[in-house]
């Protein structure tokens, strides 16, 4: 099975999806993560999107990732981009990946480009056109997802749990690879607000550890 993560920003596919990687990689499918964004230089200093891309290699092999996929979209100014150019470029690699499971961040993001990318990632994986993609689903994304907007459509509803409960050191394992991005307790962005979240996720459905996702679409 191919599967590919689409991840705005580096540490976003640790932090939705890392435990799900790994236990994919473990059951012999092929996992790719696209990065949409590059940090912008008048923000983020070339060498720390360098040590930045450094760390989601280390964190990529950790998990038994395939490959990274770079489409260098500025970063936080995804706004200022068409909407079809990111559709395009995400919809190119689902189709050469032939990716079956398409994971992508949550349309109630509070980050303005993780909710560009899901519109984005919803339009490139469109079910006409022979499109490979035959289950779509919405990452939780901790300091995104936790600090969006808790009214309407923006809440985040899992409707799909999937056991890590041995994958979870690996995930931990993956986000300590990302030392610029991760934060000291009891910041959102911690090693312990991680596991604490898919701890509680799993005791909703009577495992040790879980990662849940919102499905958008599944084709039997």
């Amino acid at each position: 099975m191919n599967v590919l993560v689409v991840a705005t920003h580096p540490d976003d596919e640790v932090l939705g999806c890392g435990g799900v990687m790994a236990r994919h990689a473990d059951q012999g499918d092929a996992v790719h993560t696209v990065v949409v964004t590059r940090g912008i230089p008048e923000i983020f200093p070339p060498e720390y999107v360098e040590e930045v891309f450094r760390e989601l290699r280390a964190a990529h092999a950790l998990l038994g990732g395939s490959g990274i996929h770079f489409l260098d979209f500025p970063a936080p100014q995804l706004d200022t981009m068409p909407g079809y150019a990111l559709a395009d470029a995400i919809k190119k690699l689902v189709f050469e990946l032939r990716a079956e499971v398409v994971y992508i961040p949550y349309q109630g993001d509070l980050h303005g480009d993780h909710q560009a990318v899901y519109q984005a990632a919803l339009v490139a994986s469109r079910p006409i056109n022979g499109c490979p993609v035959r289950r779509l689903l919405c990452y939780e994304t901790l300091s995104e997802t936790d600090w969006a907007s808790p009214f309407g459509s923006a809440t985040f509803t899992p409707t799909v749990f999937v056991n890590i409960s041995d994958h979870l050191g690996r995930k931990l394992e993956a986000m300590r690879c990302y030392q610029t991005q991760i934060k000291a307790p009891p910041h959102s962005r911690s090693l312990r607000s991680l596991e604490a979240l898919a701890r509680m996720r799993g005791g909703t459905v009577s495992t040790m550890a879980a990662e849940a996702f919102m499905l958008v679409r599944e084709i039997m």
